[in-house]
C-alpha cells in the first residue's frame, strides 16, 4: 500500500504516517516486505499441511530436519509446534504427483522421520498470510 494510502486510512498527514513507519523498520518491528503470490499461477496448485513427528527429540535431529526443509523448495514453511509432533510444515507443489514425489523422494528420506501426517488443503477461505 502506498504511503499516502496509509496515511489517510490511519488518519496521519503522509510525512508523519512515513516517519512513523520508518520508526517500526528502525525498531525491527517491520521485518520486511513481501510479494502475495498465487500459488496456482505459479504452477503450486496443490497446497497441504503436514505434521511431521521426529524418532528423536535431540537438538541435532532437530536440526538436521529444519536443514533439509530449509534445502527443500516445496516447503514454503516450517514451524517447530508443541504436542506430539515437532512440526508443522507448509508445502506447495504443483500436484499431487509431485506432491508424491516430496513425500517419498525428500520428506520420506530425512533420517529420524517417523511420522507424517498430511491435510490437504481444498480452499481457503481465509488466508491473512501476507
Amino acid at each position: 500500500m502506498a504511503n499516502t494510502q496509509l496515511a489517510e486510512r490511519v488518519g496521519l498527514s503522509p510525512s508523519a504516517c512515513l516517519r512513523r513507519v520508518q520508526a517500526l523498520e528502525a525498531a525491527g518491528v517491520i521485518r520486511g516486505y513481501r510479494a502475495v503470490t498465487d500459488p496456482a499461477k505459479l504452477g503450486a496448485g496443490f497446497v497441504a499441511y503436514l505434521t511431521v513427528g521426529l524418532s528423536a527429540h535431540t537438538k541435532t535431529a532437530q536440526s538436521r530436519f529444519e536443514q533439509a526443509m530449509i534445502a527443500s523448495p516445496e516447503v514454503r514453511e516450517c514451524h517447530n509446534i508443541t504436542g506430539t509432533v515437532e512440526y508443522l510444515l507448509r508445502v506447495e507443489c504443483a500436484d499431487l504427483a509431485a506432491y508424491k514425489t516430496f513425500h517419498t523422494d525428500r520428506l520420506g528420506t530425512v533420517d529420524g522421520v517417523n511420522q507424517i501426517v498430511t491435510h490437504v488443503v481444498m480452499g481457503s477461505p481465509k488466508d491473512e498470510r501476507g
